[in-house]
């Protein structure tokens, strides 16, 4: 199932940026909205099976962060936590205008995050999907992802070298490598299909694309997860593919309930870094349940672990 959310554009700083919407017939506007926010490499389309569903009862957003899917990849941009945080909270107040639960998966999840605490009552809520990030006593601030791999492979110091991040990203955007790269990431293989390699591919076609690549190896140091969870007011749900390759999911899950907000929500899966396209039957009714606890009593937010069966 691929969404077919009607396409707008939205100029953030005078660059355009791609959003999806869908909204039900009846009844959001009783409910808050929902805005997702895909990972490093990835895009609106990685949301395929989760925009169909989710605006079953919600209206719900997707956009493609600066650098990456449609959105424009300008040079000289500084890309970082605090470029496309502020592009999430101007998104929020400009484009949606009312509470917002805010959804992000890697990159997205840090992204989201900082959204999240910068726009207090704004935000509904805060959804991390194996979230990158450091804590303020971790050594490297750059998000996971293929940067990482490639630093582990190569080293720091020679992907300094412009000929050799060249040569790296050729080789990354190639179909087959990025089939590989994803049948690492998903435990079940399932949604690892000839749509979604395309949908990764197709951006790193465009003009810019291998600059925004080259700054994943620059990125400058993000706020520490520790000092936005003590910013962050809204209820917050943790969605883990507790089998993330990438991640040592166990060891950050250790992590963040030691410095989450008391009022925090787990949910743990069979799954690697992508969840909710690896699972999208889990995460949606996960979600929907969290969504539902919300409205039910959104003063006090459910605080229970909810562990489905798998």
């Amino acid at each position: 199932m691929v969404s077919e959310a009607q396409q707008s554009w939205w100029q953030f700083q005078g660059h355009a940026v791609h959003g999806l919407c869908e909204t039900p017939e009846t009844g959001h506007l009783q409910r808050p909205a929902l805005l997702l926010v895909h990972g490093f490499g990835a895009s609106t389309d990685h949301w395929r099976h989760n925009i169909p569903v989710l605006a079953r009862t919600h209206e719900v957003h997707a956009i493609d962060l600066l650098g990456f899917g449609r959105s424009a990849k300008p040079a000289g941009l500084a890309y970082g936590g605090a470029l496309w945080r502020d592009q999430l909270v101007t998104y929020v107040r400009e484009c949606i205008g009312r509470p917002t639960v805010i959804a992000g998966n890697s990159l997205g999840g840090f992204a989201a995050l900082a959204a999240g605490a910068a726009l207090g009552d704004h935000a509904a809520g805060v959804v991390l999907l194996n979230a990158a990030g450091p804590f303020s006593d971790e050594q490297s601030a750059t998000p996971e992802g293929w940067g990482a791999i490639a630093r582990r492979t190569i080293g720091t110091a020679l992907l300094k070298s412009p000929v050799l991040q060249r040569l790296l990203f050729e080789n990354l955007r190639r179909p087959a490598t990025i089939r590989r790269t994803l049948n690492q990431v998903y435990i079940d293989k399932t949604n690892v299909d000839d749509w979604l390699v395309e949908s990764i591919r197709r951006p790193s076609l465009d003009p810019g694309a291998f600059g925004v690549f080259r700054t994943v190896f620059d990125i400058p140091r993000g706020q520490p997860l520790d000092e936005l969870f003590a910013g962050l007011s809204a209820p917050l749900l943790l969605l883990w593919g507790i089998r993330d390759p990438w991640i040592n999911a166990a060891g950050r899950r250790s992590s963040f309930q030691r410095h989450a907000p008391e009022a925090t929500t787990e949910v743990v899966l069979e799954a690697g870094h992508c969840p909710h396209d690896e699972v999208p039957e889990q995460v949606n009714a996960a979600l929907a349940s969290w969504l539902e606890s919300l409205e039910a009593s959104p003063v006090s937010p459910n605080t229970s672990n909810l562990e489905p069966s798998l």
